[in-house]
């Protein structure tokens, strides 16, 4: 164990006593005669948890407590006080303390106490450190440009992210819904908890309800076990529901049930369920022409309507594409372990005249293509498809379908025919490589 437990106590054999039992539990223990010392000690050591007398000669347990949580709230205190002062040990405990325990009575209990309470500081611990990891790849900071659209999107976006306000994300593909999505979820106070992400157009019409909903053993041909569902996964966190347009009436019908009831139902269960989730949805489709056609419900778009942010397509942020294409450049110089040392200024300038329908997406797969094929590490113009290099700015219709056939038939090379690999370095899910697989021809 790398975190150490501390005890404070003014009596040398009650300190001495504790040292031993610990230390034959497996903590590694260091002690301290008084409130001073034991601050000390707290600013200087690695402490999971800390055992504390009531009475200290210099100060109390309890007002140590508070000190203590207010610098190191993730410090788990035991505070151990005489059959007459458990008043002291319970006031200790409204002041964030773990526990308390009586000399003589609960001598038994301190080494189960104290593993309690070191398994706590672990815990949160381990939170903190996944979210410094989750928070440093999808934050707000990691969204990359400086233009006044894009800049209007992330001030939006953190205004939301604190509540529990339902989110439309609107924008053309590959704008980075998802990322911001991601974002939104990290800065609030479910970021501790799931985040799942489904795009709905990739789950058939006729499976969404039992995939979002879940089901019953027997509720259908199939459904041999009970499944849970997309909602009940996500419970407690944030669900994003992206390319929301493609969501079957039904399946419209049971959201709006299940936005305005915090309930949901599994198919063949007629026992319904409470929820506590937050719901971020997106879509690149226009959902009051979809409502005109009769294919999005309109209560169900005012529902989700609450708070709509816009995010911007590249030809909306042209002063972006410098920073962006400098970026890509260096990112994917690392991740290849290609040194480009020129980006030539016929290859930016021909990047910069296109106009890229896939957006961020599109610009990404384009110069990782670059960078890989880029033989004496300089990126020019040849390196670029012959379809943006020779036809004019929005022309090419497919351009972003080739970039991304092409990226994933090159993928799948390197891991050798293995899906599970090659969706993870893509960083799609299997059911969406799958799916393209399918959609371009790849056998």
């Amino acid at each position: 164990m790398n975190s150490k437990v501390l005890i404070i106590d003014d009596e040398p054999a009650i300190r001495s006593l504790l040292e031993r039992i610990l230390t034959l539990d497996g903590f590694a223990v260091i002690t301290a005669p008084d409130f001073a010392s034991g601050i000390a000690q707290a600013e200087k050591e690695n402490i999971a948890v800390i055992v504390t007398d009531v009475k200290l000669p210099d100060g109390s347990g309890i007002d140590l407590t508070r000190k203590i949580k207010s610098a190191y709230p993730d410090i788990e205190i035991i505070v151990i006080t005489a059959f007459g002062q458990i008043k002291d040990g319970v006031e200790a405990m409204k002041n964030g303390a773990f526990d308390y325990l009586v000399k003589g009575d609960d001598d038994d209990k301190l080494p189960l106490t104290v593993k309690r309470a070191y398994e706590k500081a672990m815990m949160h611990r381990e939170v903190k450190e996944l979210r410094s990891r989750i928070d440093s790849k999808f934050a707000f900071s990691k969204i990359i440009g400086k233009s006044k659209k894009i800049s209007e999107a992330i001030e939006f976006a953190k205004k939301a992210a604190p509540t529990d306000t339902t989110v439309l994300l609107l924008g053309e593909t590959g704008t980075g819904k998802e990322l911001f999505a991601q974002a939104i979820h990290n800065s609030s106070k479910r970021a501790a908890k799931k985040f799942i992400a489904v795009n709905c157009s990739a789950i058939p019409k006729d499976l969404q309800e039992s995939e979002f909903f879940g089901h019953k053993k027997g509720a259908f041909t199939g459904a041999v076990n009970d499944k849970k569902g997309y909602f009940e996964e996500a419970n407690g966190g944030t669900i994003f529901l992206d390319e929301i347009g493609e969501m079957s009436m039904q399946t419209q019908a049971k959201l709006l049930r299940t936005i305005e009831e915090k309930t949901y139902l599994r198919v063949g269960d007629p026992k319904e369920h409470t929820l506590d989730i937050r719901i971020i949805a997106a879509t690149n489709r226009d959902l009051k022409a979809a409502i005109a056609e009769g294919t999005f419900r309109e209560d169900l778009y005012y529902r989700l309507n609450t708070f709509t942010i816009h995010l911007p397509s590249l030809a909306e942020r042209p002063d972006d594409l410098d920073i962006l294409i400098s970026y890509f450049v260096d990112y994917y110089s690392e991740k290849l372990n290609k040194k480009i040392g020129t980006v030539r200024s016929d290859f930016a300038d021909t990047l910069k005249s296109y106009r890229f329908k896939g957006n961020i997406r599109e610009l990404k797969n384009i110069i990782e293509r670059a960078v890989i094929l880029a033989g004496d590490n300089q990126l020019t113009k040849e390196l670029l498809p012959e379809e943006y290099s020779d036809s004019k700015p929005g022309s090419t219709e497919h351009s972003l379908e080739s970039v991304e056939k092409a990226h994933i038939i090159k993928t799948l090379k390197d891991f050798h025919g293995n899906k599970t690999q090659t969706a993870k370095a893509l960083g799609i899910g299997t059911v969406t490589l799958y799916r393209k697989l399918k959609e371009y021809g790849i056998e």
